[in-house]
């Protein structure tokens, strides 16, 4: 499949959390993908996915149930860690693709994650600058000393929350909206100028 430069991935992860500190034994994994594709061209969101995941190392705790919506039963259904990987490199082209988040928390759980498990990171090689910190970007366009979570960001742009906060897939869909608003301003960055 070719690959379209005007195509941005969009990526918010949803990962196993507790009330505190995990119990023994338990790291945080990520147990929901959720990825807006982008068209930064057209200004518009093209395609909106989801991706389940299954945890090898933690379970889903009553906190994150809460926070999330998801059970651990839904991630029971869900797909490998590295299954998700090939697919976001396979369907998505998340190795090709320019990809943002809000904040540096998705990036960085990729990294630990796919190094624990020895899998590939699916964003090309983790040293490339492909990804754009879109919480760092919308605070610079919006001259803010400090870096607004998602929701607070809408309220600054005036946009809707769309379906269910800490929800990957609306989050993602969020963020995208987000990233729009950013381009619209003449504030996205170009991806020389990506903002880490």
């Amino acid at each position: 499949m070719r690959h379209d430069p005007g195509l941005l991935n969009v990526i918010d992860v949803e990962a196993t959390c507790w009330d505190g500190q995990p119990p023994p034994g338990s790291v945080h994994e990520i147990i929901e993908i959720g990825l807006t594709v982008v068209d930064v061209s057209a200004r518009s969101r093209v395609s909106r996915h989801r991706i389940l995941v299954r945890p090898a190392r933690s379970a889903v705790s009553d906190f994150c149930t809460e926070l999330t919506g998801l059970t651990q039963a839904e991630v029971d259904r869900g797909v490998s860690f590295a299954e998700a990987c090939r697919i976001l490199v396979a369907e998505h082209q998340a190795a090709e693709r320019p990809w943002a988040s809000w904040g540096e928390y998705d990036r960085l759980q990729f990294a630990r994650q796919s190094q624990a498990g020895r899998v590939a990171y699916p964003f090309g090689r983790p040293t490339e600058r492909t990804h754009t910190n879109a919480k760092a970007a919308f605070a610079a366009a919006y001259g803010l000393c400090k870096k607004p979570g998602m929701s607070h960001a809408l309220r600054i742009a005036g946009l809707p929350l769309e379906g269910r906060h800490h929800r990957g897939e609306d989050d993602a869909w969020n963020i995208a909206a987000l990233v729009l608003d950013l381009v619209d301003r003449g504030a996205w960055p170009t991806p020389a100028a990506t903002v880490v």
